[in-house]
């Protein structure tokens, strides 16, 4: 579609869309979710328990629910659109198709959520619903203007004036530090996150997290046990709501900050409406302030004010027909699953020359590698020696042998407990470490299917290559091919280890190389937020302010 054209389309999909948002404005729903905040985000994506009467939707506010992030752009919507296209004064305009118009409206979903909207309409923060919790936070606001320069919202404290006792919890409720050293208490963790963390919006997935994943994610060097709050049932002592921090030192932009990474904020199903996510955002955030870190990261699949990027996920199907068993991925109209499985089929055995299991001898030269290479990005975490080393080796799992020698009797089927697989590249000659490429497993449980109760998932993880350090590397084309290489290398790795799918976000360099590698777009958005810091938006599926597609993103959250 032309410039003009796609302009064009555009004023139509927001004359479109705000036909029906007249209906909807000051929804029940939008007004819930500012208090709500998180539980909604890292929760079940139900909606919460509401003694309101809900209005009926029409199909383009359906519609606009769907680019408010909660499922893929409806077919309905496309039709409207390109009906209205066609239809104007001077004619159909040319290269108008579907194909086009569904990629407009994605990129006006995009530009929205980077503003802090949550639709294509101009919604503004009066529209977005009060947002009673967030609004009060040190946050970027909607509407808010880009920063003159990065830093702070709100000042330090010095630790005699942070709150010293913890929040209120409603009746019937108590705090509990957990320790994750004893197996009891991270069962409880699990047992909780395994039943009521995020679900997808079809609830036919949920995330399954293991007792070595958990020790893995939330045990870091310098890891504090205050960090990791729970809620329990007075009387019984039953852990019904949890919320976790690690230290990590991040680096934006310029600057260097001490931060904290919050991540499984988990409410029970049934005490939702108990208002208890905000509760526990506040009482990590005290204990963060007690330790004298003021900063925070965080993601959610929904939008709140206000992210600073927005990456998409993009699947590779390994099992292809298990995929298809469990509704996880669907046998397009022009295809057949046998010419599908053909299509995905991976070599049996990787071919970059020098790859080989990470092993401890490796660690400082992978942690000068990944400092190197993770100057190319707006957003990473900085990390020491020891970091690199829990994070690529402390989660490998045991027996089958130990890491490093001949690959085949390493990695097929991984190890007992295995959570993180981690490879190197060592030149044969000089026996430098040239490259690394990592993932970890999470796996799903699938809900209520006949002939399958788990979805094994790899995720990318961090990766690295000194060629991006030649001249001209990325003009030429040669750090695009080298990303392929290694990224099809751990599809590769992960195939042969039997996983059912790899999963990836568009950040960092994989970008222009997902496509190639048949990844496909996933449903799912994972907006990016910084607690009390302000800096201009980072490229993350798109690019911004010249910044190139997934280079703004240099940060992978577990």
């Amino acid at each position: 579609m032309s410039g003009t054209g796609k302009a064009k389309a555009e004023e139509i999909i927001d004359t479109t869309v705000d036909s029906d948002e007249a209906e909807q404005s000051g929804s029940d729903a939008e007004i819930e979710e500012a208090e709500d905040a998180l539980a909604q985000a890292q929760g079940s994506q139900q909606p919460s328990t509401s003694h309101k009467k809900k209005k009926k939707k029409s199909k383009a506010a359906r519609a606009l629910n769907a680019l408010r992030g909660k499922e893929e752009i409806p077919q309905q919507l496309v039709e409207r659109v390109l009906d209205q296209v066609n239809k104007q004064d001077n004619g159909p305009i040319a290269g108008a198709d579907e194909e086009t118009v569904r990629a407009a409206l994605e990129q006006l979903k995009i530009m929205e959520v980077m503003k802090g909207n949550t639709g294509l309409g101009g919604i503004n923060k009066k529209d977005m619903g009060p947002h009673k919790f967030w609004g009060t936070q040190p946050v970027p606001q909607p509407g808010d203007e880009q920063p003159a320069e990065d830093g702070p919202i709100e000042p330090s404290k010095p630790r005699e004036e942070v709150r010293q006792e913890p929040y209120q919890l409603p009746k019937d409720f108590e705090w509990s530090i957990l320790d994750l050293t004893e197996e009891k208490q991270i069962k409880e963790v699990y047992d909780l996150l395994s039943l009521n963390y995020i679900e997808d919006d079809h609830a036919a997935f949920r995330f399954k997290y293991s007792a070595e994943f958990l020790k893995w994610a939330l045990m870091p060097p310098g890891y504090h046990k205050e960090w990791h709050v729970g809620v329990r049932v007075a009387s019984n002592k039953k852990l019904v709501a949890f919320i976790s921090g690690v230290p990590m030192n991040v680096r934006i932009r310029a600057n260097t900050v001490g931060a904290v990474e919050i991540n499984y904020l988990c409410v029970h199903k049934k005490l939702r409406h108990k208002r208890l996510a905000p509760v526990l955002i506040k009482e990590v955030t005290r204990q963060c302030h007690l330790k004298g870190i003021f900063q925070a990261l965080y993601t959610a699949g929904v939008v709140l004010p206000t992210p600073v990027s927005v990456c998409r996920y993009q699947h590779r199907c390994l099992n292809v027909q298990k995929l298809v068993d469990t509704k996880f991925w669907f046998v397009p109209r022009s295809m057949t699953i046998a010419r599908m499985i053909r299509l995905h089929k991976l070599p049996s055995k990787p071919h970059l020359n020098g790859l080989r299991e990470m092993e401890d001898r490796d660690v400082e030269a992978v942690a000068d590698l990944y400092e190197r290479y993770m100057k190319r990005f707006g957003i990473a975490p900085d990390m020491t020696v020891d970091d690199i080393r829990h994070h690529f080796l402390s989660g490998r799992g045991k027996g089958a042998g130990e890491p490093g020698g001949e690959l085949e009797h390493k990695w097929k089927g991984g190890r007992e407990g295995q959570v993180v697989w981690a490879f190197v590249v060592e030149n044969p000659e000089t026996h430098k470490i040239t490259d690394f490429f990592s993932f970890y497993s999470l796996p799903s449980t699938v809900i209520n299917n006949p002939k399958h109760d788990l979805l094994n998932a790899a995720y990318l993880y961090y990766y690295a290559t000194d060629v991006a350090f030649q001249d001209h590397a990325e003009e030429t084309g040669l750090l695009k091919r080298r990303v392929q290489d290694l990224v099809g290398d751990a599809l590769v790795v992960a195939d042969q280890a039997k996983f059912d799918v790899f999963n990836a976000l568009t950040l960092m360099d994989t970008v222009p190389v997902l496509k190639e590698l048949k990844f496909g777009d996933g449903d799912g958005f994972l907006n990016f937020y910084l607690y009390n810091w302000r800096t201009a938006p980072l490229a993350g599926m798109n690019p911004t302010d010249g910044v190139p597609a997934g280079q703004g993103v240099g940060v992978v959250m577990l």
